[in-house]
């Protein structure tokens, strides 16, 4: 068997945060020395990614997820653990590393703002030596599918959110990297736009052959995003972190049966009635909350009541999953 693509044990990453003195004796006491203190962002984190796979990684602001993407980039340092990527450590072999991973850091661009998007291009293709009929064949492929190619003579300020993003990925991608992360990918992108960059990801994750950017073997996909759209389409795995642990790593259907959750039955009568004990009457009903299968409590109300129609609702997976933010433990 094949060792994982990524790799992490027990990671833990600590900041320092400085704490002033309050009050003028404080003021003066931190002219000569500043107090502080360290706290963990990532706790003991452990995980492995197969090379192919797509991951999410879902989390709470705070919770971590920024932190752990940096290392695996090789930004910042781990307090203790190991991290291999590739074979490589992200920190320790940086220079190597970067040639094998690809980045879109939400808000944030890798293109250089004052530049035309096609000259940013042409230095990135010059940084990694990527060969000419690559880089246009390349190009071609990301203009079919994210529609940059009325962009690429507009200066990177001009760019609205969403034509950014678009054009950031291609940048991401122009060197054909085995490892894709991604930080809120399809966020400004119209509907349109969303479905074809979902479909183009899912088809780089398993272009084995080299059909779309010309490299063999399929493109590992990190992405971390509160579009669970993004997460259904593209990430049959997630890894969920909280207070700076790992929760869950797991199917998402997995995930939403370990949280459980309130569901809704919906009563719709032909004639009026009192509503059971417990139910909260609606215009022409009355609507029951219940957890497990919908079964009992239908046939409950079609025991006692004239029926004109019924509706089970299930809580969204946002608000599963938020509720699992809010109780860690």
């Amino acid at each position: 068997m094949q060792p994982p693509f990524i790799e992490a044990l027990h990671l833990v990453r600590r900041f320092k945060r400085e704490t002033p003195a309050r009050g003028f004796l404080g003021a003066l006491t931190d002219l000569v020395r500043v107090r502080s203190e360290e706290r963990e962002v990532v706790r003991d984190v452990s995980f492995a990614i197969q090379a192919g796979e797509s991951v999410a990684l879902l989390g709470p602001n705070g919770a971590g997820k920024s932190t752990t993407i940096k290392m695996l980039t090789g930004i910042l340092k781990p307090n203790r653990g190991t991290l291999r990527v590739a074979g490589l450590d992200p920190w320790k072999d940086r220079q190597r590393h970067v040639r094998n991973i690809g980045v879109v850091f939400g808000q944030r661009t890798q293109l250089w703002w004052d530049l035309a998007v096609i000259e940013g291009y042409d230095l990135l293709a010059a940084m990694f030596n990527v060969p000419d009929p690559l880089y246009r064949r390349r190009l071609e492929c990301f203009d079919a599918v994210l529609g940059i190619g009325p962009l690429l003579r507009t200066p990177v300020r001009a760019l609205s959110l969403g034509e950014r993003m678009r054009c950031e990925l291609a940048a991401a991608l122009l060197h054909a990297p085995s490892l894709l992360i991604l930080d809120e990918p399809t966020i400004g992108l119209d509907v349109a736009v969303k479905l074809r960059l979902r479909a183009f990801l899912t088809a780089l994750r398993d272009d084995t052959r080299g059909e779309l950017l010309g490299r063999e073997g399929g493109t590992t996909l990190l992405l971390t995003t509160h579009d669970l759209g993004d997460v259904a389409a593209l990430c049959p795995r997630v890894m969920v972190l909280a207070q700076g642990q790992l929760l869950h790593d797991g199917s998402m259907a997995e995930l939403l049966a370990r949280l459980g959750g309130q569901r809704v039955l919906h009563v719709t009568l032909r004639t009026p009635a009192a509503p059971p004990e417990g139910a909260i009457p609606e215009p022409e009903g009355f609507r029951i909350a219940f957890a497990g299968d919908a079964a009992e409590p239908i046939r409950a109300v079609l025991a006692g009541y004239d029926v004109a129609d019924l509706r089970v609702d299930d809580p969204s997976p946002e608000e599963w999953i938020a509720r699992f933010y809010e109780a860690p433990g």
